[in-house]
């Protein structure tokens, strides 16, 4: 008894069946000339298989088609498409067509659209290169060192297999898609411009297998994160709307992954303008309000991003953004309360509408909480800006004039702290009227002050640090403290020199 003969290989049957493809394309060429019945159509369809013959042709050129399984996958649909084809044609020969004249227009339109999938399919793979190349189920992936050449195949490699496969071809394309942009930081410029990043965009839909949605949740997050081409091109291919959906409706993973990409986008002003066109301040709020600390932070990294944008700022006092935003200044984690306050002194400076905002939710005394409890030098900045911008408000001024903790803080910060916060600082005690015995608790911060008058950036340091020495050089002990301090003295002499820095209207004050 002979031993039965193994499966044929893929090169082995799908010669013969690219000759079934062939001579269908012939018959229904020949055919679509003389059908007497739904003309009109049969002309759209003449159209397609020429183009569906120019593509076998150049196929069948290509060395490696035979070994693309890729194609494999396409061939079934084809010559099923083609035979149902070459059955409409029988029936549309005759004029007299004696059938359900809807039902055969509704069958011609629908094997045109398929055929039309299948031309995309086909024009893929051509544009691709891959026919041209002995293929693997997977290529391997180019090193960081590799040519640009190498790199773009693969990727154009990695898109085909993700536009044309089924849900395998997908994962195992996405998978490899997710090590490229993990291994290689010059990735995603190169996926940017060789990959389909709109079809990628598509893979977001909530119809689309759950693995492969999560695997292009993944890729756009590190696209949207990774380079200014890579953000521009998921944005301009329509990312951010399926993103914020995501951010509204996905699983707990996918809306971390989502809400990175979201903030990363939307750091540019001209991209997010977009969000309240897609609905997506109320959803970026309630992010806010219910989400894990990671996507919070996120979540409000874009609201801030949001609030730079002036034509639509106003949308975050309509849609309830200021009490969350408070609210995270005191239970939030520490990057959640940085960027929370970042984005409430950006409201705070806009005008008096967010103010009164801020104070009404009790701002104020979450900033103060803040100002005391955290150890991050942004944060401070963003406490301190709001300061400034609430002090506009009397009550409030009174309110920061009279507290004795707070001026001892800003004494603090204007001797230890960078030079923004105190810059802030002795803005602050330049504009607040301090009793007496406040400035008599703050006068170790004397030198500090003289010093920073010698300092000609950022603009404005020189003023206000000699309006706030001025201020507290009106009680006498402190005058007495600052004459007592030889360094002091001999910088604000020196500050009297024609060629210093300092504006003689500033060296007037003191003197």
């Amino acid at each position: 008894m002979h031993p039965s003969a193994g499966p044929a290989s893929p090169s082995s049957t799908s010669k013969p069946t690219l000759e079934v493809i062939t001579q269908l394309l012939s018959f229904l060429l020949l055919s679509s000339l003389s059908v007497k019945s739904f003309i009109g159509r049969w002309q759209v369809l003449r159209s397609k298989l020429s183009s569906l013959q120019s593509s076998i042709v150049e196929i069948s050129d290509s060395p490696h088609w035979s070994e693309n399984p890729l194609f494999q996958t396409l061939i079934p649909s084809l010559v099923s498409t083609l035979q149902r084809l070459k059955s409409l044609s029988d029936q549309c020969a005759d004029s007299a067509y004696a059938g359900g004249k809807l039902l055969m227009q509704s069958d011609l339109d629908m094997a045109s659209a398929s055929l039309s999938k299948q031309l995309h399919d086909l024009d893929l793979l051509l544009r691709s290169g891959v026919l041209r190349q002995s293929n693997a189920i997977v290529l391997s992936q180019p090193g960081p060192g590799s040519a640009k050449e190498d790199l773009g195949f693969f990727v154009r490699d990695l898109f085909t297999r993700l536009q044309i496969g089924g849900i395998e071809f997908k994962k195992k394309a996405l998978e490899s898609l997710l090590q490229l942009l993990a291994d290689d930081e010059k990735a995603p410029v190169t996926v940017a411009k060789e990959g389909n990043i709109a079809y990628l965009v598509h893979l977001l839909d909530m119809n689309n297998h759950p693995c492969i949605r999560e695997q292009a949740v993944t890729a756009i997050s590190v696209l949207a994160s990774a380079s200014d081409q890579s953000i521009k091109c998921v944005f301009e291919e329509g990312g951010l709307g399926p993103l914020l959906r995501i951010l509204e409706t996905g699983s707990v993973t996918l809306k971390e992954k989502a809400a990175i990409a979201v903030e990363a986008i939307t750091a540019d002003p001209e991209n997010a303008w977009a969000v309240s066109a897609y609905g997506g301040v109320s959803i970026l709020i309630e992010a806010c309000r219910s989400a894990t600390s990671s996507t919070q932070t996120h979540a409000v990294g874009a609201l801030r991003n949001v609030a730079v944008v002036e034509d639509i700022r106003n949308s975050l006092g309509e849609e309830g953004a200021v009490p969350i935003l408070v609210q995270l200044l005191a239970s939030g984690s520490g990057p959640a309360q940085e960027k929370a306050a970042n984005c409430i002194a950006i409201l705070a400076s806009s005008g008096e509408y967010f103010r009164a905002l801020i104070i009404q939710e009790r701002g104020l005394l979450r900033l103060m909480q803040l100002l005391h409890d955290s150890s991050s030098s942004e944060a401070l900045e963003h406490v301190l800006r709001t300061l400034i911008s609430l002090s506009a408000s009397d009550s409030i001024s009174r309110s920061l004039s009279s507290s004795t903790a707070f001026i001892i803080q800003l004494s603090e910060l204007i001797k230890h702290g960078n030079i923004i916060l105190q810059h802030s600082a002795a803005s602050l005690l330049a504009h607040l009227s301090i009793s007496d015995g406040n400035k008599r608790a703050i006068a170790s911060c004397l030198a500090s002050l003289v010093k920073l008058m010698e300092s000609s950036k950022p603009v404005g340091l020189q003023e206000v640090a000699a309006q706030a020495l001025v201020s507290l050089l009106a009680v006498r002990s402190n005058r007495k403290e600052l004459v007592r301090d030889e360094k002091s003295v001999m910088r604000l002499m020196q500050m009297l020199d024609p060629k210093s820095e300092l504006e003689e209207e500033e060296s007037v004050w003191i003197f």
